[in-house]
């Protein structure tokens, strides 16, 4: 069977459709929030060092980074927010859906700001979603 035939085959419209079901888009495997910690770490180092430098052209670096950070960790959370999470976590942690408005919105801060004490909540934060992640994925 030649490739055109196949497509033919796979897009003709009297096939029965196969019905799948999944928790997720992709396997579990591929959701993890530690990739929006990781971020969020690198956020709080990159206000360490800036506060702690007299460099301007250092400052300027490291609140590029910052920044790019925070935007990274706004993508991971919403990977796992609308990619990951279903009605039923919803259900079963109620909470859910502020932590995750909470942890972006604290993302968002962390871009206009080199305050550490936004980095350690957008931390916890994270570490709140993560607790709820892991007792999801069993």
């Amino acid at each position: 069977m030649t490739l055109l035939n196949r497509l033919n085959t796979l897009l003709d419209a009297t096939t029965t459709p196969l019905v799948v079901s999944a928790h997720c888009d992709l396997p579990c495997g591929v959701y993890d929030p530690a990739q929006a910690r990781i971020e969020a770490q690198s956020i709080k180092g990159c206000m360490e060092k800036y506060n702690a430098s007299s460099d301007a052209d250092f400052k300027v670096r490291a609140t590029f980074i910052k920044e790019e950070r925070a935007d990274l960790v706004k993508h991971h959370l919403w990977v796992l927010w609308t990619d990951y999470f279903k009605v039923d976590h919803l259900k079963e942690y109620p909470n859910l859906h502020d932590l995750f408005w909470m942890a972006t919105k604290s993302a968002g801060e962390a871009k206009k700001t080199n305050d550490v004490v936004v980095a350690d909540r957008l931390l916890a934060e994270i570490d709140d979603i993560a607790e709820i992640f892991w007792a999801t994925k069993k």
